[in-house]
């Protein structure tokens, strides 16, 4: 069998595993990623994300020796519309790829099913090596060399007539695949800007260039501690990730976007979270909220700390009485902060005895950091 019918067969398959898209690369090292990634790192738009700077991430050999081809797939999640708002709730927003079953559990069992195919369609056994997201590799540049899309302004990228609502994964083998042609035209985003002034946080720098340590993603999901206090308001009411860029696309206004399989359809439950039992999150609560979903990926107090974040931002007077209770109670001095800022934020709905919970914060609080913003929180409401 020729590497072009092979590849037919393997598209086949994957199709009907439910992939949206499948494409082939060689498993050569990525150079123009490597030096964009290089690039990056030097500028310091990683912030805490060490791991980016962990290994060669250019070249797949490094995880599979043997390698010689990549099989690209991607996965549409984009086909259902944000859930209108609920009028008057103290609700937070889930970035949309979080909303339904753990993506990396999705993939890797459809890699896994695809993987076990291989060897009867190629004839003998086949060393392979799948990857979703986690793995040192840059999928990214993966996806664009397998044709699957082109990079984005927004960094992101947009495969044509899907947009970018997409998950990737790769299955690396030892065997050789027809490359996949580059994705049909259009093949940039031309004049178009609407992802980086829609930016809530300003977080790029350049077209196709983002400066992680302002983006809305980062900042909820990857940085554990305190979030600068000028980028808070800029979260609104996000507690996990950031959809604002990919939600003014043109290219997700105009796709076709087939209907993704049900487990990445979202829960019912996921489309918004209660902001005031996030902040009240218990362990045992936590654990039956993150359970087989990608906000595994944080913790409870990171939680707790977006969403009081996100009760500073709602400017009602309902979420007072629980940011006391969560300055005067939870065990995280991370939390507390926060939740002493959000009460600054809500300054003209502070009656007098959560003034005098932060009072008692300024002065007795046995950390740093909550006396600092107990007292800004107290300045604020006079």
């Amino acid at each position: 069998m020729s590497p072009r019918e092979l590849s037919e067969r393997i598209v086949q398959v994957a199709r009907a595993l439910g992939f949206s898209r499948v494409g082939f690369a060689s498993a050569q090292p990525l150079e123009e990623g490597r030096d964009r990634l290089d690039a990056f790192l030097a500028a310091g738009y990683d912030g805490a994300m060490d791991y980016l700077s962990e290994g060669p991430r250019h070249d797949p050999r490094q995880l599979l020796p043997e390698a010689k081809s990549v099989i690209v797939v991607a996965l549409s999640y984009g086909n259902t519309p944000d859930p209108p708002p609920r009028s008057g709730a103290l609700t937070g927003r889930l970035a949309r790829y979080a909303q339904g079953d753990d993506y990396h559990l999705v993939l890797k069992d459809k890699l896994a099913a695809l993987e076990r195919a291989l060897p009867e369609l190629v004839g003998h056994p086949v060393r392979t090596r799948a990857c979703v997201d986690t793995a040192p590799l840059l999928e990214r540049e993966l996806a664009a060399r397998a044709g699957l899309g082109f990079h984005g302004k927004s960094t992101l990228v947009i495969a044509p007539g899907l947009g970018s609502y997409v998950l990737f994964g790769e299955l690396l083998v030892d065997v050789e695949l027809e490359a996949t042609p580059p994705a049909a035209l259009p093949q940039s985003c031309g004049s178009c800007r609407a992802c980086l002034d829609a930016c809530p946080t300003q977080a790029f720098v350049a077209p196709h260039l983002l400066d992680a340590r302002r983006c809305v993603s980062y900042l909820t999901i990857e940085a554990t501690g305190a979030i600068p206090a000028e980028l808070r308001r800029g979260l609104g009411d996000r507690v996990f990730g950031c959809d604002a860029c990919q939600e003014v696309c043109p290219y997700n206004q105009g796709a076709s976007a087939q209907k993704a399989p049900n487990l990445l359809s979202p829960r019912p439950d996921r489309a918004e979270l209660d902001l005031v039992a996030l902040l009240e999150l218990g362990s045992a609560g936590y654990r039956k909220l993150a359970r087989r979903t990608a906000l595994r990926r944080v913790n409870r107090v990171t939680l707790q700390r977006n969403a009081a974040i996100a009760l500073g931002n709602s400017g009602s007077a309902a979420a007072v009485a629980p940011l006391v209770s969560a300055l005067e109670n939870n065990p995280s001095a991370l939390v507390r902060s926060h939740a002493a800022w959000a009460l600054g934020e809500l300054a003209p709905e502070l009656d007098p005895a959560s003034r005098a919970a932060l009072r008692r914060a300024a002065e007795s609080d046995g950390d740093g950091d909550v006396r600092a913003e107990a007292r800004a929180a107290l300045e604020a409401a006079d």
